[in-house]
């Protein structure tokens, strides 16, 4: 089985798979193997020694097969309620997620305000205000572009803005991180990290980078970098959560360090074991810590045991992102759907409302708009990252990309960003005259 990777404009498909030679398009054998950066939605090889399709589980040994929710049942149990809407309930009822479930959302996201143009985002169209197609980074009056920083050569994979700083930090697959200076928009420093950046988070003044086998920790206080080494294989999710700092990595482990004072360095508290592929996304909510995995699963642990308490297996493909409002988890996969979890009186996790998509969805990203409402980011694989309300659904609009958007940070003021496959950052801000989906 093949997948044919031409059916979008990067030149990447996730799901069209096709029955056909065991050969490549130039005639060599085509590896058994499963393509590890298909797997993880991030190959550009065409045509690709290895297979865009996944393999028969009964032909794979079992043995290499591969901020947040409430657990407590309690809805008045806020104090676990991290990122919530201020001026919501936090008792809200499951089940008036989703259009239908909302009095006055119509039943149905808002249509798209046209087609935007291909040639436009690429900068060489030629038709000007005489085209016929959409001429804009966004649509929909939600949100405004402020200005693209340029400088890094591939996709940019993370975003940080430490506390205390006047920089933002942006990580890339070209090896590098970029130091941008918030006042004037410039480059102030490009950091070689000797390998490609899985992933970026801050925490107070710390930056933690998620490179091959390590983990880079920079003081942009007091200008010190250590290196935490234990990881195998790449970094691809960081999280910081009870006093630790929790590392996804390529082999399915998910490691923790604590930080000492004494030491003033990273000591190793523990390696959780239970995913069999690479975990690709994680979020610390209340007492749990939840990782998104390559193998299709969430798995849910207690942060004070350090034990998996419950594995939720709802998704079929690639779990990309995992994040959290109010008491409910969201989740969402390559299977082009988005989840939204919510916990039962026996503390379990389980399905409450599912959103489909037309594509694949790479992340997920909670944040407020002007008016303190809550707005989901949502970014597909088809270049495309679309913004709707919570709890409805109803979409307020969409932003346009070259390629594929892999970072989305919120920032101080209004601002957010966004990077995309090309290494371009965009600096965007939310527009303050607009009149958000009626609720509720």
């Amino acid at each position: 089985m093949e997948t044919d990777t031409t059916t979008s404009s990067n030149g990447r498909s996730y799901h069209n798979k096709r029955f056909g030679s065991s050969r490549n398009g130039d005639g060599a054998p085509r590896s058994n193997k499963v393509c590890y950066h298909w797997q993880v939605g991030r190959c550009n090889r065409h045509p690709c020694l290895f297979l865009h399709a996944e393999p028969d589980d009964s032909s794979v040994p079992f043995s290499k097969r591969p901020h947040h929710p409430n657990p407590n049942p309690n809805p008045n149990a806020s104090s676990a309620l991290v990122w919530r809407n201020p001026n919501a309930n936090s008792s809200a009822n499951p089940s008036r997620w989703g259009p239908k479930g909302r009095a006055g959302a119509g039943g149905a996201p808002r249509a798209a305000a046209g087609a935007v143009c291909n040639y436009f985002l690429a900068g060489t169209c030629s038709y000007a205000d005489k085209c016929r197609y959409l001429h804009s980074y966004s649509s929909g009056d939600a949100v405004s572009l402020l200005t693209p920083l340029q400088g890094h050569t591939k996709v940019v994979t993370g975003i940080a803005l430490p506390s205390g700083s006047d920089k933002l930090y942006s990580g890339s697959k070209d090896e590098s991180v970029r130091v941008w200076d918030c006042q004037t928009g410039k480059c102030v420093g490009a950091i070689s990290v000797g390998g490609e950046v899985g992933c970026m988070i801050s925490e107070g003044p710390w930056v933690f980078v998620g490179v091959p086998n390590a983990v880079k920790a920079w003081n942009t206080q007091l200008s010190t970098e250590m290196s935490l080494t234990g990881p195998a294989g790449q970094v691809y999710a960081l999280v910081v959560g009870h006093e630790m700092l929790f590392a996804g990595t390529q082999d399915g482990r998910i490691l923790a360090w604590k930080f000492s004072v004494v030491g003033n360095c990273f000591e190793p508290a523990a390696s959780l074991t239970g995913h069999r592929l690479a975990v690709i996304s994680m979020v610390v909510g209340a007492t749990r810590l939840y990782s998104g995995s390559m193998d299709h699963t969430i798995r849910v642990w207690d942060l004070t045991t350090l034990q998996c308490i419950q594995t939720l297996t709802d998704h079929t493909s690639v779990v990309m992102s995992v994040l959290c409002w109010d008491q409910f988890l969201l989740s969402c996969s390559l299977d082009k759907t988005i989840k939204v979890w919510v916990a039962t009186e026996s503390g379990n996790l389980e399905v409450t409302y599912t959103h489909s998509e037309d594509h694949g969805v790479l992340v997920l990203c909670g944040m407020h708009d002007a008016q303190a409402k809550p707005v989901l980011f949502c970014s597909c694989n088809d270049n495309i990252v679309r913004l709707y309300d919570l709890p409805s659904f109803s979409e307020r609009g969409k932003i346009f990309a070259k390629e594929e958007v892999r970072a989305i940070e919120s920032g101080p003021g209004g601002l957010f960003f966004t990077g995309d496959g090309t290494g371009e950052l965009k600096v965007w801000n939310w527009a303050t005259n607009t009149t958000p989906a009626a609720s509720t």
